[in-house]
């Protein structure tokens, strides 16, 4: 059984990755992380740092907080030998450097998201790439999301780039050649890729990505409707992690084709 602690447990991602991973037979959550306490500690004790737990035999820390307590993570994570999966956002590149760090002296996943339908969405959109003339990407997120674009579309942006240079074909060029208003088209993420963002009220997570060609048109579509969308992946990256030296993006290569 893998002893697992969550840093960003008082959040509403924290607090459905302890009640949905301290489900599961094979973990036990044992610390939730944070600077408040959360409303509900299912079973696990409280803390405000990662030193607290020093010595409690921790096999895995989930940190789905902030970039700046990532950087903390992976510190603590290298210097214990122990696994880190890490499913916040918006990293800068002092602070991805620090997870690259770790990474040479445990194991680490990394993934903007895990949410299967996302995860296999993305992979599909890679399918469709090399056959399609134009693609662009609409994500939409929580009004409490600081990031844009998000994680997702960024992940979802690369794999269609990378598709279509295996593929042989050029950097898309946008149609467009007076924007009324600046900024109308998107933002362009790579490639030619212009991705929309989308925050309001009411929505978790989702994201569609438009493909268009001569006479047809193909949206491949992901929602997750609530966290526990993300339950099942985390536990994937959690069974996959150990203390061996290794940085692993996204949970893609965990899922057979």
């Amino acid at each position: 059984m893998k002893r697992l602690v969550i840093v960003g447990g008082a959040g509403r991602m924290g607090q459905a990755l302890a009640a949905g991973l301290g489900a599961l037979a094979d973990f036990k959550v044992v610390t939730l992380i944070d600077v408040r306490e959360p409303a509900d500690l299912h079973g696990a004790n409280y803390a405000k740092s990662l030193s607290d737990n020093d010595g409690l035999g921790v096999d895995v820390v989930v940190d789905f907080s902030t970039p700046e307590s990532v950087v903390a993570s992976a510190h603590w994570c290298a210097e214990h030998k122990v696994g880190l999966v890490i499913g916040t956002t918006g990293l800068g590149a002092e602070q991805r450097s620090a997870v690259d760090e770790a990474s040479t002296k445990t194991g680490v996943v990394m993934a903007s998201n895990f949410a299967l339908g996302a995860v296999l969405s993305e992979r599909f959109a890679a399918m469709a790439a090399p056959y399609f003339e134009r693609v662009e990407i609409i994500e939409l997120h929580h009004d409490k999301k600081a990031d844009a674009p998000s994680g997702t579309s960024l992940a979802a942006a690369r794999a269609i780039s990378d598709a279509r240079k295996k593929a042989g074909l050029a950097a898309l060029v946008d149609p467009t050649t007076r924007a009324t208003v600046a900024g109308s088209r998107g933002a362009e993420v790579g490639e030619g890729i212009k991705v929309h963002s989308v925050r309001l009220p009411g929505l978790v997570a989702h994201q569609e990505i438009l493909f268009g060609g001569p006479g047809e048109g193909l949206t491949i579509r992901h929602d997750s409707f609530d966290r526990t969308s993300f339950i099942q992946g985390v536990a994937i990256a959690v069974r996959a992690v150990d203390a061996k030296p290794k940085l692993t993006i996204g949970i893609d290569s965990f899922i057979p084709y």
